[in-house]
């Protein structure tokens, strides 16, 4: 498949903003559909958001849309995850994911459904 780097996280203040980058690698990323899934301590993993290969359509956790924005540059190979007003419930470990067999359709929100993962990168927001 692909190989994943996120980078980005960091620690700020509720209200804050960040934006996290996922660099790919190994195959060519514009086939790819790709997604940002988090996982905080003690929880399940859970999707965030979604984008096509084209960055033409997206999809969001009703937890997050409205504040939080999925896009992509295929020139750079990098996918990235725009996120705003954040609240210390978005405190996690924020991992992007990738998979070439949706075509040109949004990614579902499940993450069995994507072959490739990055390392995570942590998140944490505090009130």
């Amino acid at each position: 498949q692909v190989q994943l780097v996120e980078s980005g996280g960091g620690l700020v203040q509720a209200g804050g903003s960040l934006r996290l980058s996922c660099a790919a690698s190994g195959r060519t990323f514009s086939n790819f559909g790709m997604a940002w899934f988090r996982q905080a301590p003690g929880k399940e993993r859970e999707f965030v958001a979604a984008i096509n290969w084209s960055g033409g359509n997206t999809r969001y956790a009703d937890s997050v849309r409205g504040r939080f924005t999925i896009f992509r540059d295929n020139a750079k190979n990098t996918v990235y995850l725009e996120m705003n007003s954040l609240k210390p419930e978005d405190t996690a470990v924020y991992y992007c994911a990738g998979d070439s067999r949706y075509g040109g359709a949004v990614p579902g929100i499940y993450g069995a459904n994507f072959a490739s993962w990055g390392q995570g990168t942590q998140v944490t927001v505090s009130s």
